[in-house]
């Protein structure tokens, strides 16, 4: 269904059955898949994707252009997967030349009021991103991790699979996956204990977890050196190879936070 008082531009392409609430406004270039729900008051501009099963709440603003004096008009977009939840007074904005050129939200994730995705941002799958977190341009964010409210994550970080970032956190550097971090500037306080039961992760993967972490956060190496020690452990274990993975692959010119 969708409300008279509606605005749907005629390039824009919708499934049948999506819902469109009151005075919402659809741009040109926005293609939405079946399922989906717009409530009232919701502005997205093209070109922008968003699959199946989304329900988009109040006041959303999507697609529209990234916040980068860079930017010169260019057609990039924003992509947004399957059966998310995206509430009130959300901005995503859409990629950039001097990235991917795409903004991505993956499938299945919880975000609240407020949060801001910038330019160029790639998100997981089954994340939960609390009310008012900021993702500056470029962050990426693994599947299932936690962001408390009123977290800031800076340019460029990486933030690995099944973290727990605390509210108020300010995230400089980037974080290894299964991690906990709290406070600004963050910190490692341990591995994100509590998440790994809620995922059934077996007390074997847990001990390879925490032993990785035992290299790289309280043995006073250096990261090359911890990340030595953890490459050898990756053929022993699922988790260990993804934290090797991750090292060898994202620490970048961020670095690590330790």
């Amino acid at each position: 269904m969708i409300h008279p008082t509606a605005i749907i531009d005629s390039k824009a392409e919708l499934a049948p059955d999506v819902n469109i609430g009151a005075y919402s406004v659809i741009g040109a270039d926005v293609h939405i898949d079946s399922g989906t729900t717009i409530a009232p008051h919701v502005v997205i501009e093209g070109p922008t994707r968003i699959g199946k099963n989304n329900h988009i709440y109040p006041f959303a603003s999507l697609g529209a252009a990234p916040q980068d004096k860079k930017y010169g008009g260019e057609a990039t977009t924003l992509q947004i997967g399957d059966n998310n939840t995206i509430r009130e007074y959300t901005t995503f904005n859409r990629g950039t030349v001097q990235d991917i050129g795409t903004t991505i939200l993956g499938n299945g994730n919880w975000i609240m009021a407020y949060v801001h995705l910038a330019h160029d941002c790639v998100i997981g799958d089954d994340t939960t991103i609390a009310n008012n977190v900021t993702l500056a341009g470029h962050v990426h964010i693994e599947d299932h991790v936690v962001m408390g409210g009123f977290a800031l994550v800076y340019q460029f970080v990486h933030i690995g699979a099944y973290t727990m970032v605390g509210y108020c956190a300010g995230v400089k550097q980037n974080v290894a996956p299964y991690s906990l971090v709290v406070e600004s500037p963050a910190r490692i306080a341990g591995i994100n204990l509590e998440g790994l039961k809620r995922h059934h992760f077996s007390a074997d993967d847990i001990a390879m977890i925490k032993r990785c972490h035992h290299h790289l956060y309280q043995e006073n190496l250096l990261l090359d050196e911890a990340r030595e020690k953890i490459n050898a452990l990756a053929a022993e274990s699922t988790p260990a190879q993804k934290i090797a993975t991750f090292l060898n692959n994202t620490v970048g010119k961020r670095g690590l936070t330790r």
